[in-house]
């Protein structure tokens, strides 16, 4: 499944931008930082809930900010259907209890590592989710490479959900293109999040199905 990242995107096209995202078969993925967790700033709830209303797709928000679970709220209203937190994150209470709050507010739940994070620090927690998001770059700005080291830890994440019988959808962020996917899918990877392998590309369009069919 590709989720094209909106962090990329041309926000003066918002609406043009959004549209390469097909609802049927794509999620779309806001990633929201704070200048604190990591050392960027992009958006909050208000351009969540202005891509809400700009299409029916699946709302991927991948929250990159402390204490997050402040914020639950206002990103549910806005329409995320899945929000996911950093287990690295501050957070203002165990991070078993933010997950079920974040459950509460009527949203998917997701756990996101940072690349140093071993996939061992997901494991008490990972009958709570609905998506496992391994970060293949360092988070914080788009047009990384990908760091095919954390596909081990892929593959770990896949292992773990066959073996315990858990559902959640193994996500990868970062670097992710044609040539890159393609290792990150045999890993076990089911959602690949692209910014700049289609937004920043000649033809949007054309690359966005290039990716479908590598992760097909």
């Amino acid at each position: 499944m590709l989720a094209p990242s909106i962090l990329s995107a041309d926000f003066a096209r918002l609406g043009a931008e959004v549209a390469l995202a097909d609802p049927a078969r794509d999620w779309v993925h806001c990633d929201v930082m704070d200048n604190h967790f990591v050392p960027n700033l992009t958006f909050g709830p208000l351009v969540v809930e202005a891509v809400r209303r700009l299409t029916p797709a699946f709302l991927d928000v991948h929250l990159m900010i402390e204490n997050p679970a402040r914020l639950f709220g206002a990103f549910a209203r806005a329409g995320a259907d899945l929000v996911t937190v950093h287990a690295e994150a501050a957070h203002e209470r165990p991070l078993a209890d933010v997950l079920a709050v974040l459950r509460d507010h009527g949203c998917r739940v997701g756990l996101a590592l940072r690349p140093a994070t071993p996939f061992e620090a997901a494991e008490p927690h990972l009958d709570a989710l609905d998506l496992l998001l391994v970060m293949t770059v360092e988070p914080g700005f788009g047009g990384q490479a990908f760091m095919e080291s954390m596909l081990p830890k892929v593959e770990a994440a896949a292992r773990a959900r066959a073996r315990g019988g858990h559902r959640y959808l193994i996500e990868v962020d970062g670097g992710i293109g044609a040539d890159t996917a393609p290792a990150a899918r045999r890993a076990g990877a089911d959602v690949f999040v692209a910014g700049n392998a289609v937004y920043r590309a000649d033809d949007p369009r054309a690359a966005a199905d290039v990716l479908r069919r590598a992760i097909a």
